[in-house]
């Protein structure tokens, strides 16, 4: 049982909840959910709003951080914050390849069809009234913008005001529409990299060749593919990653017995980068967070049936040939994924009945949130590679009391590079929106 700390001036405590897997299920079994409270020292006793911290994904835990700087240390100015593991994560139920050992391939289909944004609104819905909150405030980033837009449809009488950061999905788009942008995007972000570092290119080929024609493992033992290397490109859209990137890439060989050889350190480094090993939600579920019925009495529509891997058919230049310019991928899950990454290979089963899935329930309610009447406040980053923004400028056109900071002076992970400014800001346009009449934008760009 772990217990509530203190840490310079600020109070950490855990809570843990016994809740349904399947809230719609008044027999299901339980689950974990984990979720820490933080509270400035001097306000502990004090009557304030709570806000609760949705993270981006899926499948990762609320942050361990400290309070002495970022959102979290804005917010405690005015909030008890909660700081939710979502179902799955962290010390909520954890889903790994061991914890699913014991289940068949169907079991763990229908385990984990319960560990979408639906379930985790739930979860949270249910510890509001564990706490007795009338309501309570909410910050989603990234994916945890999408859940915000889920608690928005599902909860509206539940919430004060929803801060969101980087997270704002398109709620009409399949997505097979999602990946032909995201491969656009991914193709820029591709083309400045390797304008801003001209050896990178050079570097990169070598890499690519060396793998194309030796067998190398990390140090797991799995077997290393271009496929893989090409996958560190998902850092391309965090806006401080391309220099280490690049210092990564320079020092990738060493010489043993007047042969090059790709070092133990980066390998290692490139293991490190496969998040998909620890927190496999990130990958079997990745795709289903794009699925759902669009119209009524839709059939068979909510597949995504690898739509990553599909629609890079369309764009050939990211299948590497010794000779060709290469190019990194982006944030795509592709089937390949459970063959040679070691921790994901016992769901390679699930993960193709996952793919095949066609009744996906609903995340968003289109009607509910085009009548909207909870504030809400959200950057939106123009150049973001992971969340289109044209469709997020689309979304919040039909969202009422909404405003958008819409800008390119960060990318998607503004929040962990200021997030103290972002959430101010945010939170100064909550504090005026109740003047606006509808959906109001502020486009704000930095060359």
């Amino acid at each position: 049982m772990l217990s509530a700390f203190t840490d310079q001036g600020v109070v950490y405590q855990p809570h843990t909840f016994e809740l349904p897997l399947n809230h719609n299920d008044t027999k299901s079994s339980t689950l974990t959910v984990y979720a820490r409270e933080v509270v400035l020292i001097d306000k502990q006793d004090s009557k304030l709003p709570w806000l609760v911290y949705f993270q981006g994904g899926p499948g990762f835990p609320s942050p361990r951080a400290d309070a002495q700087s970022g959102w979290l240390k804005a917010a405690l100015k005015q909030y008890r914050v909660l700081l939710l593991d979502q179902r799955g994560t962290g010390l909520s139920s954890p889903i790994t390849h061991q914890t699913l050992e014991g289940m068949t391939p169907e079991q763990q289909c229908e385990y984990l069809t319960h560990f979408r944004a639906d379930s985790i609104v739930n979860d949270a819905e249910a510890i509001r009234l564990h706490f007795n909150v009338e309501k309570w405030a909410i910050l989603g980033q990234s994916f945890g913008g999408f859940c915000s837009l889920t608690y928005l449809s599902l909860f509206p009488n539940s919430l004060l005001r929803s801060y969101i950061t980087g997270g704002i999905p398109s709620l009409t788009k399949h997505a097979d529409d999602v990946y032909k942008a995201t491969y656009q995007r991914v193709k820029q972000k591709n083309h400045a990299f390797f304008t801003q570092f001209p050896q990178a290119q050079l570097l990169c080929q070598r890499i690519a060749d060396h793998l194309s024609q030796h067998h190398v493992e990390l140090p797991n033992g799995q077997p290393f593919t271009v496929e893989q290397f090409q996958m560190i490109g998902i850092n391309l859209g965090r806006g401080s990653a391309a220099l280490p990137m690049y210092y990564l890439l320079e020092s990738a060989f060493v010489e043993i017995d007047s042969k090059p050889q790709l070092s133990y350190a980066f390998l290692n480094a490139m293991l490190a980068e496969q998040a998909y090993q620890t927190n496999p939600i990130y990958a079997i579920l990745h795709e289903s967070i794009y699925c759902q019925p669009f119209a009524k009495n839709e059939v068979n529509k909510t597949q995504s049936l690898w739509a990553a891997h599909r629609i890079r058919d369309s764009y050939p230049e990211f299948n590497y040939q010794i000779g060709q310019p290469f190019y990194f991928t982006g944030e795509m899950v592709y089937p390949w994924m459970f063959e040679q990454m070691e921790c994901l290979k016992p769901l390679k089963h699930a993960s193709q009945l996952l793919a095949e899935k066609s009744d996906w329930t609903r995340l968003y309610d289109i009607e509910q949130l085009e009548n909207n009447i909870v504030p809400i406040a959200c950057v939106v980053y123009v150049e973001d590679m992971y969340v289109e923004f044209d469709y997020s400028r689309q979304t919040l056109a039909n969202i009422p009391n909404s405003k958008a900071w819409m800008t390119n002076e960060y990318e998607h992970n503004g929040i962990g590079v200021n997030g103290e400014r972002i959430f101010e800001k945010l939170d100064d346009m909550l504090n005026q929106i109740q003047q606006l009449p509808s959906f109001d934008s502020m486009i704000e760009t930095k060359d």
